[in-house]
């Protein structure tokens, strides 16, 4: 998203900026290929909760997680604007829950399934890295979350990067949908039985959050396996050849920084209102930039965390217990407020110009 609010063709320049902001920590997860590897165990959402007992759903911590890297290629295909496309290799990082935390010299193992899974779509430059900490505190409540690292505009790309392609982004993460439900379709493999494939949601930050906003608002771009939908700090994204909220989208969580200079916190405001679903949420986050509610550990991120897995919990898992958290984990006095359902006032800031 613009550092400014000018239009293309500055646009990329400027999110070049919010990249370069975090590039040491992009170097260093992007350079280093990691095929399977296992993390610590996710902190709880307490620092006085206790420690691990057994796995535990719906609770940030719950359980320990696993993480791999996966790398599909989607074959060579029309794209939604008619472009022929080649094929497309997209290199994923998955964050999973373990049966138990590792311990020395034995080979992790994946907790007995299925889980829902959860597509996630990394901003203009990004690969997962940045968005670890909050990923992973996801995955530790009992989901199987898989970052999409865009193969035109990712944090390997470099100088090639661009925007142009994020029409093409939509149909990345559908396929990876299909390729992760067929690995847990598998009779055998590390991730066989792992993903319930009637428990499907998407999410996305900045340039990612455009692209699954476009899944779940767009006519060019609906995935009917898509039950719910996180939007990160994201917009309606002009360059999609389709139409914004023709029609009633899946259950919707839009969360949004009030000091984001990149992404202005008109562009959420937008689609809160022009979503005519009920089951619709904005988490305004009180000073908030554009990226320190997603990267890092920090206040924010928490709430970030705490609603997401409540928003998911209620409606990718159906538990109805989880509506009232979700009030609960959004509404924090000086940090946080959620408005629901459409109702409250939201002051539109400055313009919604991606």
């Amino acid at each position: 998203m613009t550092q400014t609010v000018a239009k293309a063709p500055s646009v990329t320049a400027a999110r070049a900026v919010v990249a370069a902001a975090a590039a040491v920590a992009l170097l260093a997860a992007c350079s280093v290929t990691v095929r399977s590897t296992v993390g610590p165990t996710s902190k709880p959402d307490s620092d006085s909760a206790p420690a691990l007992v057994r796995p535990t759903a719906g609770v940030i911590g719950g359980f320990p997680v696993g993480q791999r890297e996966l790398t599909f290629v989607e074959p060579a295909h029309v794209g939604v604007t008619g472009a022929r496309l080649g094929d497309r290799r997209l290199v994923t990082w998955t964050w999973y829950p373990l049966a138990a935390p590792p311990s020395a010299g034995s080979s992790p193992r994946a907790a007995a399934g299925p889980f829902a899974m959860i597509v996630f779509g990394p901003g203009f430059m990004q690969c997962g890295g940045p968005y670890s900490p909050l990923l992973r505190s996801v995955a530790s409540a009992g989901f199987v979350v898989v970052v999409v690292n865009f193969p035109r505009s990712d944090c390997q790309v470099g100088a090639a990067a661009t925007e142009a392609d994020m029409v093409n982004q939509p149909g990345d993460m559908s396929y990876v949908i299909t390729r992760m439900l067929a690995v847990s379709a598998a009779h055998r493999g590390a991730f066989a039985g792992l993903i319930d494939p009637g428990e499907v949601a998407v999410a996305g930050q900045s340039d990612g959050g455009d692209t699954v906003a476009a899944i779940a608002a767009n006519t060019c771009c609906g995935d009917r396996r898509v039950r719910a939908v996180a939007v990160y700090s994201g917009a309606e994204w002009p360059p999609m050849p389709g139409r914004y909220f023709t029609r009633r989208p899946v259950p919707m969580l839009l969360v949004q920084g009030t000091a984001d200079t990149v992404n202005p916190p008109g562009c959420s405001v937008t689609m809160y209102h022009a979503d005519r679903a009920r089951d619709r949420y904005y988490l305004d986050l009180f000073g908030a930039t554009h990226t320190n509610p997603y990267w890092g550990i920090n206040g924010f991120e928490r709430v970030v965390a705490r609603v997401s897995v409540a928003f998911f919990d209620r409606f990718l898992l159906g538990h109805a217990a989880a509506g009232p958290q979700l009030r609960r984990a959004g509404d924090v006095a000086r940090v946080a407020a959620l408005l629901a359902h459409g109702a409250g006032t939201l002051p539109p800031g400055p313009p919604c110009n991606t």
